[in-house]
């Protein structure tokens, strides 16, 4: 008799996961005639980065029109991230994207099966074990930062060929927010694109130790134009360093290098480019996933990496824009489309390649020596190069 219980119960469990597998097959596959989507912004729109990622939000209305219904919450600190998670995803949001670096919204996301949670990556998500309703994504930036590297190059070669500048001046400056590996990567890969050019070129980094503050960011390029800086760029969120450039006083020429949005409306006669990461292809994907009932991950096109997913120029995740042809050097154009196909046939090997030696601010026997290459990117979204370069990289304070 126990036999006959027990076997009865084996096939009712058998039956039961038939019926749950079925009835998850049909709900991923139902698709929708309209989607409520939210947006949580670690600032507002009056910065650079939470500006560029809006430009996803755009899409998606020009795009979607009045088949969706798009919830915004601004200025959300990382810390201050569940009240507005738990709100969109109360009100019944079927996707949520975020811009900020909270571990809360992996931690949530198990308890809203029914919303699906996508955020720009901040950390490595390579074997990272995430609930099957939490997604990262990221555009390769140390693509854009290397172009944006070469067009520097360019203006600093002209300036010493010009006599304006000795090739031993060739000095850049980076105002960074954190000492982490994304702002790390993204300056090293800039630094390397200008010596691709000017190979006496080095490098002053000022860290903020914050990611939006006008006036540290100015104060910062300021100080990096007195140590006799001729570009400046930056890993931070405000205008600041383009209006140090713009209203400097040095008695040579200074120009900037933007990041996340042109700046040639604040510093028009300075700016010379701007790399992007460009949100846009990730969130209309995923938008239509869940529109169409399918896996973001299987929607998405490009290099997946689990629930994480990561492209450069090959697939429009990464873009120059606002070339400024009134002041950049006459031969920018060929140098720059010449990297840009090149990663846009998947040669990447070139950028963190040299006779470099980087050592980690965090452990001074963690060390690197790109004689041997590094590719970045290549299992997470997340940058992970860590390394300053000796003797071409100085941290000043």
């Amino acid at each position: 008799m126990k036999r006959v219980y027990i076997a009865t119960i084996l096939t009712c469990l058998v039956v039961l996961a038939v019926f749950v597998g079925f009835f998850r097959l049909v709900n991923l596959s139902e698709s929708r005639d309209s989607l409520k989507i939210g947006f949580i912004y670690d600032n507002d729109e009056s910065t650079p980065y939470t500006y560029n990622f809006s430009l996803a939000k755009d899409a998606l209305e020009k795009k979607y029109g009045e088949k969706v219904e798009i919830l915004t919450c601004s200025n959300v600190l990382d810390d201050e991230m569940e009240e507005p998670l738990r709100e969109l995803a109360g009100e019944g949001c079927d996707i949520i994207f975020f811009n900020g670096y909270s571990k809360l919204v992996m931690e949530l996301a198990p308890e809203y099966p029914n919303t699906q949670f996508c955020q720009t990556s901040y950390m490595d998500m390579n074997g990272v074990k995430v609930p099957d309703n939490y997604h990262t994504f990221k555009g390769e930036a140390y693509q854009a930062r290397y172009v944006s590297g070469i067009v520097a190059g360019k203006k600093i070669a002209q300036m010493i060929d010009e006599g304006t500048l000795d090739k031993d001046q060739a000095l850049v400056g980076f105002v960074a927010a954190f000492p982490d590996s994304e702002v790390i990567s993204g300056y090293t890969a800039f630094l390397l694109g200008v010596r691709s050019v000017v190979s006496t070129a080095k490098m002053e980094v000022s860290y903020t130790h914050t990611w939006s503050s006008y006036a540290l960011e100015e104060s910062a390029a300021k100080r990096l134009i007195e140590d006799g800086c001729v570009i400046i760029t930056q890993h931070t969120d405000t205008i600041g360093p383009a209006i140090a450039c713009e209203e400097s006083l040095s008695d040579r020429p200074v120009y900037f290098v933007g990041w996340g949005q042109s700046m040639s409306e604040v510093a028009p006669t300075t700016s010379l480019i701007t790399s992007r990461i460009c949100w846009e292809p990730y969130v209309l994907a995923a938008v239509e996933a869940v529109m169409k009932g399918k896996s973001i991950e299987e929607t998405v096109i490009g290099n997946v990496h689990g629930n994480d997913v990561s492209a450069g120029f090959e697939r429009g995740w990464v873009e120059m824009v606002d070339l400024n042809q009134q002041v950049m050097a006459p031969d920018t154009l060929y140098s720059m489309n010449w990297a840009i196909e090149e990663f846009k046939r998947g040669n990447v090997d070139f950028v963190f390649q040299g006779a470099y030696i980087g050592v980690s601010p965090d452990d001074p026997t963690d060390t690197i020596d790109l004689r041997n290459g590094y590719i970045e990117n290549e299992n997470t979204s997340y940058p992970l190069f860590h390394y300053v370069l000796s003797d071409v990289i100085t941290i000043v304070e």
